[in-house]
């Protein structure tokens, strides 16, 4: 294969951007500086440039600047026909090459039919029943008790994956048993349950945590990732064990950003798999997921009576109407009607 060429608009993964700007970046350069410098998550970042990188070898390389909003419209149409990708992955690559044009080019792809966004299906969410919960939290626990608490805290206090992963030791409040989740979906905060049955194991996890930081802290390591300018605003505090990761990998990793060599939090894949094992060892006829334990959260509170919009708080949705959906697997929704076949 022979060598890109260095005016190529491709690039590595997750390129070095030092010194980006003391010379002419390429165009993925471009768009990560932009992506960055408005707070986009590091997923965002790699999935559009992603994404705007597969548009350009879809067009030859052809420089997108020369393309246009038919280009764009023959690129999702591919991707709708040939990759047959989801709807809503399709409009994750409309809003990457829409941010490319309208920030990075400054153009507005003005004929662009309203109609390559896709409209994605309306699916009820799948549930579990009590015992199936109870089922995959102990078949979760025996694969690895760190697991089985974090299974826990998904299904016991409503927390999506990457909430739960990303939690820190000064986010956990006992005394109020209370979750703070910073930097939600959406940017935003939220105040979660801490279950009671999570309270001592809990306990006892972050004791090991701690151990394990003095231990870091003694390797000259102990340095965990602060958000944002913290860092510089607060140069010692990186080292403090309430901003380290309550659920903290088993080895050292190197930033993607920063290239520091430091302990992250466990990888989502990890999770992911104990939960789908969990589920089939449990023999639960159902596609078991860290989502779907969310789900049973929601509506396990509904069935205990807990108001609509108490639920939609903790579950952190933005509109009730997201909430509402919960409703349809309660007996407010079909299950709640008497068929008349039971009369006859």
């Amino acid at each position: 294969m022979p060598p890109r060429p260095p005016d190529a608009p491709g690039g590595e993964k997750t390129p070095d951007l030092t010194g980006v700007l003391q010379r002419t970046p390429r165009l993925l350069d471009r768009v990560r500086i932009a992506l960055r410098t408005r707070h986009y998550s590091l997923r965002t970042e790699e999935a559009y440039a992603g994404w705007i990188r597969r548009f350009i070898l879809f067009h030859d390389k052809r420089h997108p600047d020369t393309l246009g909003a038919p280009e764009v419209v023959a690129f999702l149409s591919y991707l709708a026909t040939e990759g047959r990708v989801s709807a809503s992955t399709q409009n994750q690559a409309l809003s990457a090459l829409l941010f490319l044009y309208r920030v990075i080019l400054g153009r507005e792809l003005e004929d662009l039919d309203a109609t390559v966004r896709a409209r994605a299906p309306r699916r009820l969410p799948v549930v579990l029943s009590r015992d199936q919960v109870r089922g995959v939290l102990a078949q979760l626990h025996g694969l690895n008790p760190v697991y089985g608490l974090m299974g826990l805290l998904l299904y016991g206090s409503g927390l999506r994956l990457m909430e739960c992963l990303r939690l820190r030791v000064r986010d956990v409040d006992f005394a109020r048993r209370q979750i703070t989740l910073r930097n939600g979906k959406g940017g935003s905060d939220r105040a979660a349950i801490l279950p009671r049955a999570a309270e001592r194991p809990l306990r006892a996890h972050l004791e090991r945590v701690r151990v394990l930081h003095q231990e870091d802290l003694a390797r000259g390591m102990g340095c965990v990732r602060l958000p944002y300018a913290l860092g510089r605003k607060y140069p010692s505090a990186e080292r403090l064990l309430e901003w380290q990761w309550v659920f903290p990998a088993t080895r050292f990793s190197r930033d993607p950003r920063s290239g520091a060599e430091r302990r992250h939090h466990l990888h989502e894949s990890a999770l992911q798999r104990a939960v789908r094992e969990a589920g089939l060892r449990a023999s639960v006829a159902k596609r078991v997921s860290c989502h779907v334990l969310r789900h049973s959260f929601a509506t396990h509170l509904l069935e205990n009576g807990s108001d609509i919009r108490t639920v939609q708080e903790l579950l952190g949705h933005r509109d009730v109407k997201t909430t509402m959906i919960y409703t349809h697997v309660l007996g407010s929704g079909p299950a709640g009607v008497a068929s008349p076949a039971d009369r006859l």
